[in-house]
């Protein structure tokens, strides 16, 4: 399985990415600027954290037309595993394939810690390793990570179990404590917490892993029923 990275001026999760992928996984994976027009020769796509240029405007406001983003945005449309995380998740808001925006922080402050997640929805090709309402330690690190959306949307996106994980916690605001939801498709997953920073006993928590083998084992069993 081939992944891409795609880096923004302002990644600053990009590595770790790679490393959850090549030494998590053992698979292959690239870093693609943002000024490239295609990410067709990849098998998933991975938006990382940072502050995207243009942050000052909106988290994700401008990074969302970025050449890239196009492609990004097609080889969704057509199935293909997209995994935002953190400013991952703003652009993936921004460009209209996860339903929602974020706002500050409840607090108005920048929050980085571990905290404990519930998963809501084992079902998915994401959480497929996970057990059915599983407690997981994933890091945190943003200042607008406060999850909204309109009750309407909240309904949907209940009703359809589109809510995959939430936090044990209230730590910044968050609509009904979302701390990542899926598309109505299944193959586009955005997420706050850090799940690429827990690849590992050594960097505290290994429960991040899970997330990475799931993507890989539900592409290989498509894989395999397509061939």
């Amino acid at each position: 399985m081939k992944f891409a990275v795609i880096v923004f001026p302002g990644s600053n999760c990009d590595d770790d990415m790679v490393y959850a992928i090549q030494e998590g996984l053992k698979e292959e994976v690239d870093k693609v600027w943002y000024t490239e027009e295609s990410v067709a020769d990849y098998d998933a796509v991975l938006l990382p954290g940072g502050f995207s240029y243009g942050d000052y405007l909106r988290s994700g406001a401008i990074a969302r037309f970025a050449p890239v983003m196009e492609s990004v945005i097609e080889e969704a449309e057509k199935g293909k595993p997209v995994l935002g995380v953190c400013n991952g998740f703003q652009v993936l808001l921004e460009a209209g394939l996860l339903p929602g925006a974020m706002q500050r922080n409840k607090n108005l402050k920048f929050i980085c810690r571990p905290v404990q997640l519930r998963v809501e929805n084992n079902s998915t090709g994401f959480t497929k390793a996970y057990e059915s309402s599983e407690t997981i330690t994933v890091p945190v690190a943003h200042g607008e990570g406060n999850y909204f959306c309109d009750e309407k949307t909240l309904e949907q996106l209940k009703a359809n179990d589109q809510i995959v994980f939430t936090y044990q916690d209230d730590i910044n605001g968050s609509v009904a404590g979302i701390a990542g939801i899926i598309n109505e498709k299944g193959n586009v997953l955005g997420m706050m917490p850090h799940p690429e920073r827990a690849t590992a006993n050594l960097l505290g928590s290994d429960d991040g892993l899970k997330l990475f083998q799931s993507i890989l084992n539900h592409w290989r069993e498509s894989h395999v029923l397509t061939s």
